[in-house]
């Protein structure tokens, strides 16, 4: 390189910046020496900011636009360069490319499972993943909180950070909620709103946005996963027994289908097995195989019938059925005043008096007044 191209590395008279990736955040202007000329051209484009940097400290910020950098486009610089050189001196200075862009699709997800106490499976683990949208909105505050000196500051650098803290809250987030497992499906859009909300301050105090951020899948374990499977398998299949011999009959299809109709010993194992099922069935009491348009269940039994001890001759006699009891009172031998006493009676008390007997003397005169 000749002197001529040295001394216009030394001197840029443009400074910009193209992107030409697609996770960059932050880039530091290179340039021999720090030293920019007095009136070069700075160029932020939409989408970018721009930062100086001076022996340290932040200098000035510039948003998208066109600068011809003189002193009195750059105050705060001027101040404290004191151009002691003259007004077209070169200075030395840091430019900080930002880029203010949403950076989308961004992953998060918990890498150990979230102990919870669920109020139908008791305690459990759940994962959670999702996505989210981040941009720089205060580029000085992000410079001095995070980028630092880093001279080429991408997504990869700060993504694990902010995953940890998006983790953190969430899981602190989906234990207050108390939300059942097998009903997190239909709050997934609230979940992620109120952890936006949460967590938006904390990016804010680096200098970051949080546009948007989304609860794509909350799962169970694999091995409580399989045991939910085979319970909702067996609210499908419905009928046990009736599933059994459908399986039965299934198999027994499939075995004459094959060469030779399977052997003779699997055959007539796979017969009998089928007629002891249908026996079994034809068998079966009628309240086991209801119709659909059939009561649920058999009515319970009739209650036995009261039975009464009867007083006979300062005796106790009985306990007698209804029918003996009538048999009695037809033929004098219990009367209204015939002390009776059956399960349920505090005491003995007349038989006329009795509620359930008073039937038995409705067709009987009542007793003659005393002479």
């Amino acid at each position: 390189m000749g002197l001529w191209d040295k001394l216009l590395g030394e001197f840029v008279d443009v400074i910009q910046w193209t992107d030409d990736s697609n996770d960059t955040l932050v880039y530091r202007f290179e340039r021999y020496g720090n030293e920019i000329k007095y009136g070069a051209k700075l160029t932020v484009r939409e989408g970018q900011a721009a930062v100086f940097v001076n022996e340290g400290q932040i200098a000035d910020a510039f948003q998208p636009g066109m600068y011809e950098l003189k002193t009195h486009n750059l105050p705060v610089l001027s101040t404290l360069q004191a151009w002691p050189h003259g007004l077209e001196s070169p200075f030395k200075a840091e430019v900080y490319f930002f880029n203010t862009r949403r950076f989308t699709d961004l992953k998060w997800g918990t890498q150990n499972p979230v102990m919870l106490r669920d109020p139908e499976f008791g305690p459990i683990r759940l994962r959670a993943f999702g996505s989210y949208v981040v941009r720089i909105k205060d580029a000085p505050a992000f410079l001095r909180e995070i980028v630092g000196t880093d001279g080429r500051f991408t997504t990869e650098e700060i993504t694990g950070q902010l995953r940890n803290l998006i983790v953190s809250r969430f899981a602190n987030l989906l234990g207050q909620s108390k939300i059942p497992a097998l009903d997190l499906a239909g709050n997934y859009d609230q979940l992620g709103q109120f952890l936006q909300q949460r967590i938006a301050p904390e990016f804010e105090a680096v200098g970051l946005e949080l546009p948007a951020l989304l609860v794509e899948n909350i799962s169970l374990p694999k091995e409580v996963e399989a045991a939910l499977d085979k319970r909702s398998s067996m609210g499908i299949v419905g009928n046990l027994d009736h599933y059994t011999q459908f399986q039965a009959a299934e198999a027994l299809r499939d075995a004459a289908g094959q060469p030779g109709g399977g052997s003779e010993a699997l055959n007539m194992g796979l017969g009998l097995a089928m007629a002891q099922r249908l026996n079994e069935t034809l068998n079966r009491p009628v309240q086991a195989t209801q119709t659909p348009s059939a009561p649920a269940g058999a009515p319970p039994p009739l209650p036995d019938a009261a039975r009464y001890f009867v007083a006979a001759d300062n005796q106790q006699t009985g306990p007698f059925e209804m029918e003996e009891l009538q048999r009695q009172a037809q033929n004098g031998q219990l009367t209204r005043t015939t002390l009776v006493w059956t399960q349920g009676m505090a005491n003995w008390t007349p038989a006329g008096d009795a509620p359930a007997l008073q039937a038995l003397f409705a067709s009987l005169p009542p007793p003659l007044p005393n002479a």
